[in-house]
């Protein structure tokens, strides 16, 4: 099943509101051990940062490993450049950016997104037109978003030790680059290959995954404010036919989970419950 939820679970913690909590903590956190292993032995935010700062460091500073040297500080420049890209409305890596040079293409920089992606310090979110199963099939555009592999070393670089925009639900604060982060750490923990849905006339949704269990794809949008019901690009999406995509979902701040005109709204913690399909569908 590729959404599992657990009833009881899910029902105690909205009960208590830990299950938020908790969450938000992560997003400070993070999930690199010795982070980690810091929460739980001092609970000190600085001494927290101060690991996710060295780390961060050491991923920029590994690029000196690649063994062309002409590529070293563009990888560098590429790795660099996620936090801020981030900020940007489309998120995604411009090409011209990274050398400040005119005519790049984004088909010049190959190499360098594939060590960092291989190397596992950038999660690699591809864009799609034509979001039909299987999406590894459909995927010939050449543009891409890069995530950082941990959301606490995102919120460190964002917020440093200042804790309170997250905690707290500052609302001067926008978290949508942060919440997709965690997004595309968690779905890519789960072994799904990301993508989002790109089209000049119809807008863009966040995140798509494949269903292996319905041959079909699921759309995923994320939203940090108070309006998360507004999903313009998440309705017409639905509507295409042709697709055969039936059901969306939302997850937001919002801690009422409910359906509505084929989108499923979430709590963005039950990301965590995004599984790929496990079940055998036929006989041989």
């Amino acid at each position: 099943m590729l959404y599992r939820k657990v009833e009881s679970y899910i029902e105690k913690y909205l009960q208590s509101g830990s299950n938020k909590v908790l969450f938000k903590k992560y997003l400070i956190v993070g999930g690199l051990p010795d982070a980690v292993n810091t929460f739980v032995e001092q609970r000190n935010v600085m001494a927290i940062r101060k690991i996710q700062e060295d780390i961060h460091a050491l991923y920029a500073l590994d690029a000196s490993k690649y063994e062309k040297e002409h590529a070293r500080l563009k990888i560098q420049r590429i790795y660099n450049l996620i936090p801020s890209n981030l900020e940007n409305r489309k998120k995604r890596i411009i090409a011209k950016s990274i050398e400040k040079k005119k005519g790049k293409r984004m088909t010049d920089y190959e190499d360098e997104f594939d060590y960092l992606i291989s190397a596992g310090v950038a999660l690699e979110v591809r864009a799609i037109s034509v979001p039909s199963y299987p999406l590894m099939e459909n995927c010939g555009k050449n543009l891409l978003k890069l995530y950082l592999n941990d959301v606490g070393l995102l919120t460190g670089l964002f917020f440093k030790n200042n804790i309170q925009a997250i905690l707290q639900d500052v609302r001067s604060i926008n978290l949508g680059s942060v919440y997709e982060t965690v997004v595309a750490q968690e779905l890519r923990a789960h072994g799904f290959n990301l993508y989002y849905y790109d089209n000049k006339n119809n807008g863009e949704v966040d995140y798509l995954i494949d269903d292996a269990d319905q041959l079909t794809v699921l759309p995923l949008e994320i939203k940090s404010g108070k309006d998360y019901a507004i999903h313009s690009a998440l309705n017409k999406l639905l509507k295409i036919k042709e697709y055969s995509i039936h059901q969306g979902f939302v997850l937001s701040n919002e801690q009422k989970v409910y359906q509505e005109n084929g989108i499923t709204y979430l709590p963005i913690y039950d990301i965590m419950f995004f599984e790929p399909g496990t079940k055998v569908v036929g006989e041989l």
